[in-house]
Parts: C-alpha cells; sequence; structure tokens
C-alpha cells in the first residue's frame, strides 16, 4: 500500500484529493499549517478532513517539520502555497516566502529522502492571457492591454491595428506571461520541482489548475475561487461584484475532476517530465457565472454589480485546451458545471460565510492596484 502525503492538503483541493487517493486504497498523510486565511483563526482539524488522514500541523517552511512528514513516504503531492492574485501584488514578502521557499525546503528535503513520484500543483495564472487568433486565422501571443486601453474601459485584446482578437482554447506550449506575483511564484514552484526532479531522479509532475470550483472552498477568504467570493456574497444577500463588463471568459472545473487528475498523475507512468492543463475544456463568461449561481441559489432577485474597474494582475481570456491530459493521463471530465453548481448550492445551505470583499477590495484601491 503506497504512502502519500499531501502538503497543503487540509484545504479544499487537498482534502478532495485524499478522499480520492483514499479510496483507492493508498495511505494519506497530510501536512498543513491550518493558515487563519482558509481556516479561520485557532482552526483544529477541518470537520470535512477524512478520518482516516493522518495530519500533522505545521509548516512547509519548517524543513524539520517537512523531514517528519516524508518519513515513509513513496509520492508526494505538493498543494501548499498562498492564493491570491490581487494580494500576492502587495503581500509580496509572503507570497514569495510560502510559495517559492516552502517549495525549496521541501525540494531539499527530498534531495535527502527521495521519493517515487512528485506532483506539483500549477496555475494557469501563469499564462497571462490566453491564446487568441486573429481575424485571418493566425496565432497571437504575447499581447496585452495598455493602462490606456484599460482606463479607456476598452476590455476586449487587440492586435496593433487595433482589430479584437478571438480567443482560443490555451495549450501548454503557449510561453508563460506571469502578470502578478502570484503567478510568478506558481511557474517557480512548477519549474523549480521539475529541474530538480530532473537532476534527482525523482518523477515529477505538473499540473496548471484552471478555475476549480466545488464543496470546502474557504468562503470567508476573500482572495479564493471566483465562485466561493459570489457564494459569500449571495449568502449575505449581497450582490456579485464583477470587474470589467463581465465578459471576460474562464475555464471552470470541478474538483473532483480535478481530484481524479491528481491520481491519474501519480498513476500514468508515462505523465513523468510533463505538465498539464486540467480544466473541463468549455468557457464561460463570468457574468454567466453569476447568473447560473444565483439560479441554484434562489437568490435572482440579486443581481450581479458590473464595477466597470480593472485589477491589476488581471486578463481578459483564458480557458484549457486539455488535449494533452487526454492523451496522456487518460483525463476525461465528468461533472458538468449545472452540476457542479447544484451540489455547491446544497452544501451552501448549511453554511456561514462572513463576507470580506469590501475590504480586500479596499486594500486594493488604497495601493492603487484597481483601475
Amino acid at each position: 500500500m503506497k504512502h502519500i502525503l499531501i502538503t497543503g492538503g487540509a484545504g479544499f483541493i487537498g482534502s478532495h484529493l485524499a478522499d480520492e487517493l483514499l479510496a483507492q486504497g493508498y495511505r494519506v498523510r497530510v501536512l498543513d499549517n491550518l493558515a487563519a486565511q482558509v481556516h479561520g483563526f485557532g482552526a483544529k482539524r477541518p470537520e470535512y478532513l477524512n478520518s482516516e488522514v493522518e495530519l500533522i500541523v505545521g509548516d512547509v517552511c519548517d524543513s524539520d517539520i517537512v523531514r517528519q512528514a516524508l518519513k515513509g513516504i513513496d509520492a508526494v503531492y505538493h498543494l501548499a502555497a498562498i492564493v491570491g492574485v490581487g494580494q500576492s501584488m502587495y503581500e509580496i514578502a509572503q507570497y514569495t516566502s510560502v510559495n517559492n521557499m516552502g517549495t525549496a525546503v521541501l525540494l531539499e528535503a527530498l534531495i535527502e529522502k527521495q521519493v517515487e513520484r512528485l506532483i506539483v500543483a500549477s496555475s494557469m495564472s501563469i499564462y497571462g492571457e490566453g491564446l487568441y487568433r486573429t481575424a485571418d486565422g493566425n496565432l497571437a501571443v504575447g499581447i496585452e492591454r495598455s493602462l490606456g486601453q484599460l482606463k479607456a474601459r476598452d476590455w476586449e485584446v487587440r492586435n496593433q491595428a487595433g482589430e479584437v482578437l478571438k480567443p482560443i482554447p490555451t495549450p501548454e506550449s503557449k510561453l508563460p506571461a506571469l502578470p502578478s506575483i502570484y503567478a510568478l511564484s506558481k511557474y517557480d514552484q512548477e519549474r523549480m520541482c521539475l529541474m530538480i526532479g530532473k537532476a534527482y531522479g525523482i518523477d515529477t509532475v505538473g499540473l496548471r489548475f484552471f478555475n476549480v470550483f466545488g464543496t470546502r472552498q474557504a468562503l470567508s477568504n476573500p482572495y479564493t475561487g471566483v465562485l466561493a467570493i459570489f457564494a459569500s456574497r449571495f449568502l449575505n444577500n449581497k450582490p456579485p461584484l464583477i470587474n470589467e463588463d463581465g465578459y471576460q471568459q474562464r475555464d471552470f472545473v470541478s474538483v473532483y475532476d480535478v481530484a481524479k487528475a491528481c491520481r491519474l498523475a501519480l498513476e500514468v507512468k508515462e505523465a513523468a517530465g510533463h505538465v498539464f492543463n486540467i480544466g473541463s475544456g468549455r468557457q464561460y463568461t463570468i457574468r454567466g457565472i453569476a447568473e447560473q449561481m444565483a439560479t441554484v441559489l434562489g437568490k435572482e432577485h440579486i443581481q450581479a454589480e458590473i464595477t466597470e474597474k480593472y485589477r491589476v494582475g488581471d486578463i481578459r481570456h483564458c480557458f484549457a485546451d486539455i488535449t494533452k491530459a487526454r492523451q496522456i493521463l487518460g483525463y476525461e471530465p465528468q461533472i458538468t458545471l449545472a452540476e457542479g453548481l447544484v451540489e455547491l448550492a446544497s452544501w451552501l445551505e448549511g453554511q456561514v460565510a462572513c463576507d470580506r470583499t469590501p475590504e480586500a477590495r479596499a486594500e486594493l484601491a488604497v495601493r492603487g492596484l484597481t483601475v
């Protein structure tokens, strides 16, 4: 029976991954610091964390704790990270310390105590803008919106001739753009793991998660996924706040599909040395997502507020090309957005959310990080 360590495993994705692994006969250990921003102050073991999971409460930056957590371990999932595009643009030292240095500490420990496989959680944020085509069908990459354009509330991505470009699914081959400290730190995590894995003979896989949604998200964390933030607003009978015009497009993928993809990354021999997009392969507008959530929650009377503002570090369109994951991992998303939202709505009925969105937006505004 393989013994698996999940760093950051007491959180949203990690706890679902633990369930998936346990169901397949693995033993699971979790290393998690139960950060207040995610779990609340004075947090204890989450009730949703499977009772069969061995939990070590500690910091991934603590080399002694990491070495302790690695004892008897056959494979590692490295999910531990602080998440938040906007917050990363002013808590720079904190994001760099946890995401970059925490990965470095783990990798030094793995050099001493090697495992069969290392799977690192990367992010779609590393792409910056997704892939685009011009009107005549040519690919357009490396295109960014200027500050002047954004101040003029001209939201679409255009070429030098001013023509609006068409977004298309983004493959792993697109070069990173790294529009935020968070994106930079996730790319560092991915590259560090693949680099050290190759140097020391540790089979390593990178998984670039797109917008993951589902139960157990931290509803009181204003820097978590957009669906959880919207849910927090709806639960408090307040309208979701949507930047730009709401027609920006993203890929939303169920946490159950993500957990299965993670397991496949462990079990499929040919995955070693590769990075994979893990999404649904579909795209949705943020405005449309807010409307669907309002419907399933019975909050149709609460209409989203379109702020017509831009947050530094945000991009216009990015959704996943999952061809590579299908071909090598055998990954196939099973949970539709509609199905996932129904389950999410049922779970939300018993939840209490502290809406901290106004404070988070004020932090960005006072630093000039919104336009």
